[in-house]
């Protein structure tokens, strides 16, 4: 199915999409992105469907020719106080405080939102899907914050953060078993779950 390039047409709309929402580790990333619909690109896609390189290839088609983009960061400790439900939130306002260009309302990619001062938004699940803008914020989102777990993966070798990027796997489960937490987890989330912790 192709990709929508407006939800209401005449309307200036930015696609917001979050990134690292079910992760032990790492910030929650969201993106705001405002297309230029006169600029086609045919690998324009949900994240989640393209490969590395092709997310990388897309990240720096975005991020030359949007008519406006933005990168909002939550972290660990912020998640743990707020909860990862409004971290996301937060996340994306932080996104789009950012823009500098005019716009009339926001697609959300999901099925709530805090709403953002007084602009209108439309949630719309599974959005990255469905509209241009929402899929460009999926690959920013995800780009970025894959950038940023290879960096924070230097410090923190044990966990391999640059293979699961934070995510619940085995491995980086069992690196916290062995090793414990560290400042970049989320200590709010079940790091461990009960099958394996120690048994005596």
């Amino acid at each position: 199915m192709a990709l929508k390039s407006f939800f209401t047409k005449g309307k200036i709309e930015v696609g917001c999409d979050e990134a690292g929402r079910g992760c032990l580790a790492g910030p929650v990333f969201a993106a705001a992105v405002i297309l230029n619909h006169k600029k086609k690109y045919s690998l324009l896609d949900d994240s989640k469907k393209l490969s590395k390189k092709k997310r990388d290839e897309c990240r720096i088609w975005i991020e030359e020719n949007a008519l406006d983009w933005a990168v909002g960061i939550v972290e660990a400790k912020e998640i743990d106080e707020i909860n990862i439900l409004n971290a996301s939130f937060l996340a994306m306002h932080r996104a789009i405080e950012q823009l500098s260009s005019p716009f009339d309302q926001l697609l959300i990619d999901g099925n709530r939102f805090k709403p953002y001062k007084k602009v209108p938004h439309h949630c719309i699940i599974k959005g990255d899907g469905k509209f241009k803008n929402i899929a460009a914020a999926s690959i920013l989102a995800k780009t970025h914050r894959d950038e940023y777990m290879q960096k924070i993966a230097k410090d923190f070798p044990q966990y391999e953060w640059q293979s699961n990027q934070g995510y619940p796997t085995k491995k980086h489960r069992q690196a916290i078993l062995n090793h414990g937490s560290c400042v970049h987890h989320r200590n709010s989330f079940q790091l461990i779950p009960p099958q394996l912790k120690i048994k005596f």
